[in-house]
């Protein structure tokens, strides 16, 4: 077997892209629904995200308990992830035990039961994990960023909703919501590790083919707006701030040319970003820059974290090292250096099963290049 990618279709018209390893000893599976937060009308803001963490709780023919021990039993983990724009489900094994990871990861998404007190029992956690999220402001101005930037736009709608959102959500929601969104034509299937693309071509039509095919409409592109910032100031005493502009669709060769440069910015301790604003000036903990990438819209944004008195001068510094990099452009060393950087970055990803499967997953679903140096997933984990 080759490590190159293969893409099929089941009978039914469901992609599989797989990505065999040679010598791997466990087996990844990831079925990805097209749906996610930026698919969510008033009135259901967090259901997809509710609705991920339900599917586990009960399918037709186990419990989550019983799945827990099946999957575990045999060297595996179970997870799923809720994104702007797809929800994924994952299983990993070892390659002797991929048969139960297949299995498992079918039965959440083809047979949930979705009653109304596994609803109501698994709102209870999802309300608790919301309820963190202010907690960690480094993560947390990423939200408030995306909401200020796209703001009135479906792609400012925080992947798990608010605890206002979300309390007044029932099972009937959810399955209605289900019906209209997990069929055939958003599904997609992935598959790396020590498999046989056959094999796994075989297992999602018998799992998935039989599935309804809802008629789902096309999403409609966000308008441009202006450039956006964010500042959040956390209870200890610390500020963190986000600010960035909006970047349209583009090309496959301009989402890696503004990741790359994103990354010369802000990616690493050798980047400008870095040794100005932190090396040399003592300004800030932390501050990098990141280019964000959805199916039809991104941004490229800066973030740091300082005291509230370096604020000013951070801004300050920041924004030159930006005026510099746009009038003089690249030095001599920087476009090879952050390459390297990037493709390091790659290989490492590159020799894990779900480091892999995410990024054939983010690239099919969202066109993403796999240089983006954003939060690995960008999205609630359950």
């Amino acid at each position: 077997m080759s490590n190159s990618i293969r893409k099929a279709e089941t009978a039914g018209g469901i992609p599989v892209l797989t990505e065999p390893m040679d010598g791997s000893a466990s087996a990844g599976f990831m079925i990805a629904v097209r749906t996610g937060s930026r698919d969510e009308r008033d009135g259901i803001r967090g259901l997809s995200h509710l609705l991920e963490h339900t599917v586990f709780r009960e399918t037709r023919s186990m419990d989550s308990f019983q799945m827990a021990k099946l999957m575990e039993g045999n060297g595996g983990e179970l997870n799923a992830f809720t994104a702007k724009e797809m929800t994924g489900f994952y299983g990993i094994t070892l390659k002797e035990t991929s048969d139960v990871a297949m299995r498992c990861v079918a039965d959440i998404v083809a047979n949930p039961l979705i009653n109304e007190k596994d609803t109501e029992l698994e709102k209870q956690i999802v309300l608790q994990e919301l309820s963190m999220v202010k907690s960690e402001p480094e993560e947390y101005v990423h939200d408030l960023f995306e909401s200020d930037l796209w703001k009135g736009e479906q792609l400012g709608y925080d992947e798990g909703g608010t605890e206002e959102s979300v309390r007044p959500l029932t099972h009937t929601d959810l399955r209605q919501y289900y019906s209209e969104r997990y069929g055939r034509p958003n599904l997609a299937v992935f598959a790396t590790g020590g498999i046989d693309p056959d094999r796994v071509l075989s297992w999602a039509e018998d799992s998935l083919d039989g599935m309804s095919a809802p008629v789902v409409g096309a999403r409609v592109p966000p308008k441009m707006p202006g450039a956006s910032h964010t500042v959040h100031a956390s209870a200890a005493e610390h500020v963190n701030i986000g600010f960035g502009f909006p970047l349209g669709e583009g090309t496959e060769a301009e989402r890696y040319a503004e990741s790359v440069l994103a990354s010369v910015l802000g990616a690493g301790t050798s980047s400008r970003l870095f040794q100005r604003v932190r090396e040399k000036n003592a300004l800030v903990y932390s501050i990098y820059e990141t280019a964000e990438h959805y199916s039809d819209a991104g941004y490229v944004a800066s973030f740091m974290s300082c005291t509230p008195s370096n604020v000013p001068k951070a801004l300050e510094e920041t924004a030159k090292a930006h005026a510099e990099f746009r009038k003089e452009g690249l030095e001599k060393d920087e476009l090879s250096r952050t390459k390297n950087l990037l493709k390091g970055e790659i290989a490492r990803s590159a020799e894990t099963t779900d480091g892999r499967i995410y990024r054939m997953c983010r690239g099919f679903m969202t066109h993403a290049p796999p240089t983006a140096p954003g939060r690995p997933w960008t999205s609630s984990t359950r």
